[in-house]
């Protein structure tokens, strides 16, 4: 047994963070979790955690270690929900990452309600733009827009995506309207990321066929909410999700430009490692998810 809580109390504060999270998940002081990871460390011979004041690192035999032990209580979890009974009811700890402007609109709003259903249940939400790498970080499920490139990993289609080039009122007086995706190259577009990621262009159906188009502009950041707000102040055209927008066409603070050419939606996916066994808590929030998107995504 202190073998095992030795292993839990390691693996719980490096996926939350600090000895002082797995401490409160456990309900105990975080000395006891200090204790149990010297204890862990002393039986194996090896340093796992660099600690300072701040934070907590893993080394290089932690990292191993890590990955070995997440697999081991994965493998609990899992032959325990494979015999549970089957009304049990959601409980546990999950991670989850989803992009930044989305997850603040469409995911963190249905957190509470998930909490409100299922009591059992506590989750971080980490928002990110990067491409986060959930197995080895400790993520349980992400929430992806777009292609998906990895194809080790387990992905549910919640909605459809559709993407348009949008301007103000007031950009469009000043500059005039594109009526091809070639007359792009004399506006001003705003950019997401940076120059590398834009080396595929915004994309177009041009007679018959999704066409990148490559664009430039004065203005490009890694940060959508930004970009948004600098395509609301009149500084360019911007391509950009129906989500984000909806209620600024409504109002006419933003209008669409090159309708007839908008490339076919893409899609906004749940995505996670492939398990025998799917968590039940995992299971139940993309579920909401599904539903919650069914009735209010555009």
């Amino acid at each position: 047994m202190d073998r095992f809580k030795q292993i839990e109390s390691f693996v719980s504060a490096v996926v939350r963070g600090s000895l002082s999270a797995a401490a409160r998940s456990e309900g105990v002081a975080p000395a006891v979790i200090g204790r149990r990871i010297d204890a862990l460390e002393a039986r194996l011979g090896v340093k796992l955690l660099i600690r300072t004041t701040r934070k907590i690192s893993l080394s290089a035999e932690g990292t191993e270690f890590f990955e070995e032990c997440q697999q081991i209580l994965q493998s609990l979890e899992n032959a325990e929900n494979s015999v549970a009974a089957g009304g049990e009811h959601p409980k546990g700890h999950f991670r989850v990452t989803a992009p930044g402007g989305f997850g603040r609109r469409h995911v963190a709003p249905l957190l509470p309600r998930l909490l409100d259903a299922y009591p059992g249940i506590t989750v971080t939400l980490d928002l990110s733009d990067r491409l986060v790498d959930l197995v080895n970080e400790g993520y349980d499920c992400a929430i992806r827009i777009g292609d998906l490139a990895d194809s080790s990993m387990v992905s549910v289609r919640l909605a459809d995506n559709r993407r348009m080039v949008v301007a103000s009122p007031a950009y469009l007086r000043r500059h005039g309207t594109p009526e091809h995706p070639a007359d792009l190259a004399r506006h001003n577009c705003l950019s997401f990321g940076t120059g590398v990621n834009q080396a595929r262009g915004w994309l177009f159906t041009i007679d018959g066929k999704t066409t990148p188009q490559r664009v430039s502009g004065t203005l490009e950041c890694t940060d959508g909410a930004v970009l948004h707000a600098w395509t609301l102040d009149g500084r360019g055209l911007a391509w950009r999700s129906l989500w984000e927008i909806e209620d600024d066409l409504k109002e006419g603070r933003l209008v669409t430009v090159l309708d007839q050419f908008a490339a076919p939606p893409n899609a906004i996916y749940a995505v996670y490692p492939q398990r025998k066994h799917l968590p039940l808590r995992v299971r139940v929030f993309i579920d909401m998810l599904r539903q919650s998107y069914a009735k209010r995504l555009p």
